[in-house]
C-alpha cells in the first residue's frame, strides 16, 4: 500500500460516523438458564430502543421482543436491567408507559404501547399482558431489579414512584404474573419500604426471608449501603428497622449484590477494605473475606439489576474482577483459590450469570469488540471453552486503522498517579508531515464514579484513523482503584479531575507524542464538566510547560451535556442524583459560596477557548439550563461556540442520526479551531 503524506486531522478514513451509530449495538445484562442465554440490545438503527434477545440451546438467534416495544426502564433514570426471564416467557419495563409487561406464549391481548416515538408496529403474536397499572395524575411507577421469587406466580422488584407534587418513594414489591395488578393496584404487595433507595432484591432460598441493599440521601451506593434481611411472614411491608436485622454496611462501607448460599448465609460484596471484595455473611455471625486481594470484584452501581458475579453448578463463583483490565475467573469458596480462565478477552462488562457450569457475560478487548460469550467450565484444574454468540458490531474495519491503546501511569501535580490510556493515530494510507505533531482529545469519562477501560471502540477509531488522537483519563474519583481512588475527589470536583486531564495532555506534549499547541478535551455528563471547568477554572487557564497553549492548556472542548452551573444542577436534577454534591463539592447552603466558584458559569473570561456544546432537549439528569447557561456566557464574553441540540435525546444519544450528527460536529469543530478541515465533513457554524 502507498503511503502518502496528509496533515494530521485531514487522513481520509473508511470509518464513517454511520459505522460508529449503526454498527455499534449496545450489549448489556447476560442471563442464562435452560432456555439459553438471554441479552439486552441497545439499537441505534430502532432509535435507541432495546429489545430482548435468545440464543437457544440450538444455536438460533431470536429477536423476542418486536417493535414498537422498548425493554427500558428509567428507574433513576439511568435504568438498567429490563426483564426477566420466565418459564415460558419473559418480563419486561416498557419505555414508553413504564408499564411492567409479561411475554408468553399464553399471554392475552395487552394495549398498544406509548411509544417515545410513533413506530410503526410490526404484527406478531402473541401480545404482551400488563402487570402493573397504567400512569395517572396521583402516581407513576417504574420497575427495576426483578427477582422471581420461590414458588413463582409474582416477581419480585424495585419501585421507584413518581407521586404528585414531584414526590419520589421507593419500595420492594411483589407483581402478580397473573396481570391483576394492572387492573387493581391493591394487588401489587408491597414488601419492604422505609428507605431512600434500594437494589438487589433477594428471597432466600426456603422463601422465608429478604434480602436487600439499601441507603439514604445523601449516600451514593459506592459511598455508604446496607444489607438488610428480614423474615416475611405476610403481614405486610416491612418499613419498620426494628424488624429488619443489619448484616453489613454503614455509610463509610459500600455493600453490592447479595446471593443467597443457602438459608442462613449470603454471598455479598462489601470494600470495608479499601477494595470491593467478596465474603461470606452468616445472620449469626461476622462476615468473612473470601479472597482478599487489592482488587476490585464489582463496579459502582449505576444501573439496577448488575450481577458482578454469579454461583456455579458446582458451589464455585464465577467473577469478573481486576484493576484497570479485568479478568474472568472461578473462586472456590472454601478454599479460598481464584483461578483465572485462558479467554481471549481483557475486558468483562455488564455482569456475569450462571447455570449449571455454563456462564454468560459480555466481553472484549484491545482488537474484539464487545460479545456476548458462554464459558463453559469444567472442573477445577479442567479447560474452559469459550463460544461467540453476538457481537455488538456487525463488521469490523482493517484492523490497521484500529488504534493499539496502551496504558499510561501519570505522576499528578501533587505526586499523586493518574490512569490513562493512550489511543494514538492509526491509518496504514497516510502519515503525517515531518516534524508536524497530532492534536491529541483528552476525553473524560462521566459518573465522575466511573471508568473507562482499554477496549475496541469505533466512536475513538472514528478520530484516531483521521489523525487525531486520544488519551482516556481515569482521573482521582474513578473506580477500578480502590475506595482511596475513588475517594481522592471527595470535596474536589473540579480540582482533582482538572488537573489530573491536565497532566495527561501536558505529558503528551512534553513527550513529543502530542502538538502541545493542538490539546483538546471533551467529555459527557459529569465528563462535560470538567471539560467546561478545564477552561474556566483557574487551574485550568494557567497554561502549563514546553509546547502548551498561552494563556491555558487547552484549544478546543466538546461537552456533551455537560454540568455547568452547580447550584441550577442540585436544584434541578433528578432524585437519585439530587445530593451526590454532598460528597463531590460540599452541602448546601453551608458551602454556596464554594458551589459558585468551581463553576463553569460565571468564570468565562476572555481566555477561555472555542467550546462545542451538544444537549439532548429531554435529559432529565443534566437538563438544557445546564448548555444554556454556558452558552449565554460565552457569548456575553464574545468566545466562538456552537450550542446544538437534539429533539428526543436524553441523557446520552441513541437515534443513529444524531450520533452521526454530534460526531460529525465535534470532528468539523476541531478542524475550524485547530487549523485543519475533515474532508467530507460539513461544516459546524460557529457563533
Amino acid at each position: 500500500m502507498t503511503t502518502e503524506t496528509t496533515p494530521y486531522g485531514e487522513w481520509r478514513s473508511p470509518i464513517d460516523g454511520a459505522d460508529v451509530a449503526r454498527k455499534q449495538v449496545g450489549l448489556a445484562f447476560p442471563v442464562v438458564d435452560a432456555a439459553g442465554v438471554w441479552w439486552q440490545e441497545s439499537r441505534p438503527e430502532e432509535g435507541g430502543r432495546v429489545a430482548v434477545v435468545r440464543q437457544g440451546p440450538d444455536g438460533v438467534k431470536h429477536d423476542l421482543l418486536p417493535m414498537p416495544w422498548n425493554a427500558r426502564t428509567r428507574v433513576h433514570e439511568y435504568g438498567g436491567k429490563s426483564y426477566l426471564p420466565l418459564p415460558d416467557g419473559f418480563v419486561f419495563a416498557n419505555f414508553g408507559d413504564q408499564r411492567l409487561y409479561r411475554w408468553g406464549t399464553s399471554a392475552p391481548v395487552a394495549p398498544t404501547p406509548v411509544a417515545p416515538t410513533p413506530v410503526a408496529p410490526t404484527p406478531v403474536a402473541p401480545t404482551p399482558v400488563a402487570l402493573t397499572p397504567a400512569p395517572s395524575e396521583d402516581a407513576a411507577d417504574r420497575f427495576a431489579d426483578f427477582v422471581l421469587p420461590p414458588g413463582g406466580g409474582e416477581v419480585w422488584c424495585v419501585r421507584e414512584r413518581h407521586g404528585a407534587g414531584g414526590q419520589i418513594t421507593r419500595a420492594i414489591v411483589a407483581v402478580p404474573l397473573d396481570g391483576s395488578g394492572a387492573g387493581d393496584p391493591a394487588a401489587i404487595r408491597i414488601l419492604v419500604s422505609g428507605s431512600d433507595f434500594y437494589a438487589y432484591p433477594a428471597p432466600s432460598p426456603d422463601g422465608t426471608r429478604l434480602a436487600w441493599i439499601c441507603w439514604d440521601h445523601p449516600q451514593m451506593p459506592w459511598d455508604g449501603t446496607e444489607l438488610r434481611v428480614a423474615a416475611l411472614n405476610g403481614g405486610g411491608p416491612v418499613s419498620d428497622k426494628h424488624q429488619q436485622q443489619l448484616i453489613m454496611g454503614c455509610a463509610t462501607e459500600s455493600v453490592l449484590a447479595p446471593v443467597w448460599r443457602d438459608d442462613r448465609s449470603l454471598y455479598v460484596i462489601s470494600d470495608r477494605s479499601g477494595w470491593w471484595n467478596l465474603y461470606v455473611a452468616d445472620l449469626l455471625a461476622f462476615p468473612r473475606a473470601l479472597c482478599p486481594r487489592e482488587e476490585e470484584f464489582a463496579s459502582p452501581l449505576w444501573q439496577l439489576g448488575l450481577s458482578p458475579y454469579a454461583v456455579l453448578g458446582d458451589g464455585r463463583l464465577a467473577v469478573a474482577y481486576g484493576t484497570g483490565e479485568t479478568r474472568l475467573g472461578v473462586l472456590d469458596p472454601d478454599s479460598g483459590r481464584l483461578t483465572d480462565l485462558d479467554l481471549p478477552n481483557q475486558v468483562f462488562v455488564s455482569g456475569v450469570s450462571a447455570a449449571g457450569q455454563t456462564i454468560a457475560t459480555i466481553a472484549g478487548g484491545r482488537a474484539v469488540p464487545t460479545t456476548v460469550i458462554d464459558v463453559e467450565v469444567s472442573t477445577p484444574g479442567g479447560n474452559a471453552q469459550v463460544r461467540e454468540l453476538s457481537r455488538s458490531v456487525g463488521s469490523l474495519p482493517d484492523p490497521a486503522y484500529l488504534p493499539v491503546p496502551r496504558a499510561a501511569r501519570l505522576t499528578g501535580p501533587s505526586g499523586s498517579v493518574v490512569h490513562a490510556i493512550v489511543y494514538p493515530p492509526a491509518n496504514p494510507a497516510v502519515r503525517g508531515p515531518e516534524g508536524e505533531r497530532p492534536p491529541y482529545i483528552v476525553w473524560v469519562h462521566g459518573g465522575p464514579t466511573s471508568q473507562v477501560v482499554p477496549r475496541l471502540d469505533l466512536e475513538k477509531a472514528f478520530f484516531t484513523s483521521r489523525g487525531i488522537g486520544i488519551i482516556d483519563v481515569n482521573y482521582g474519583g474513578s473506580s477500578g482503584y480502590g475506595r482511596a481512588y475513588r475517594e481522592r475527589l471527595r470535596g474536589q470536583w473540579g480540582v482533582v479531575d482538572v488537573a489530573d486531564a491536565m497532566t495527561a495532555a501536558l505529558a503528551l506534549a512534553e513527550s513529543g507524542e502530542a502538538d502541545g499547541k493542538r490539546l483538546g478535551i471533551r467529555g459527557g455528563s459529569a465528563g462535560g464538566w470538567t471539560a467546561l471547568a478545564a477552561v474556566t477554572s483557574g487551574i485550568g487557564v494557567l497554561g502549563g510547560p514546553n509546547g502548551s497553549r498561552e494563556g491555558g492548556v487547552f484549544a478546543a472542548v466538546a461537552s456533551y451535556f455537560g454540568v455547568a452551573d452547580l447550584r441550577g444542577f442540585a436544584e434541578h436534577t433528578h432524585d437519585f442524583e439530587s445530593r451526590y454534591l454532598d460528597g463531590l463539592i460540599g452541602p448546601l447552603p453551608e458551602c454556596d459560596a464554594l458551589y459558585a466558584e468551581r463553576a463553569p458559569v460565571g468564570h468565562v473570561n476572555d481566555a477561555t477557548c472555542p467550546v462545542l456544546l451538544l444537549q439532548g432537549l429531554d435529559d432529565p439528569v443534566v437538563p438544557p439550563a445546564q448548555s444554556e447557561s454556558i452558552a449565554a456566557d460565552l457569548a456575553a464574553h464574545g468566545i466562538r461556540y456552537a450550542y446544538i441540540t437534539f429533539e428526543g435525546e436524553s441523557h446520552g444519544f441513541r437515534k443513529a442520526e444524531n450520533i452521526v450528527a454530534s460526531l460529525e460536529a465535534e470532528l468539523s469543530f476541531y478542524g475550524q479551531i485547530m487549523g485543519f478541515t475533515p474532508p467530507g465533513v460539513p461544516p459546524v457554524p460557529l457563533c
